[in-house]
């Protein structure tokens, strides 16, 4: 975050998708958002995070292991 506000930039959002058959990520969707916010220091409503499945497919599905894709957009800082 800081190289961010450096170049002149900041966090517009962040959505990230959590890819795993096991565990069940549902429960802890909040506390992922929460400590994504406490670590970027930014206010929770720019977090998205979500949990899906790949219906037994692939090596997430089979239960082998856990995958993630996260989009970040950035804006201009704000002039005074």
């Amino acid at each position: 975050m800081e190289l961010l506000g450096a170049a002149g930039w900041q966090l517009g959002n962040v959505d990230a998708t959590v890819i795993a058959q096991q565990p069940r990520l549902a429960p802890h969707i909040d506390a992922m958002v929460l400590n994504l916010s406490r670590a970027m220091g930014v206010p929770r409503d720019k977090i998205s995070v979500k949990a899906t499945t790949e219906e037994k497919l692939g090596f997430t599905g089979k239960g082998e292991g856990i995958a993630a894709h996260a989009v970040c957009l950035i804006e201009p800082l704000a002039q005074p």
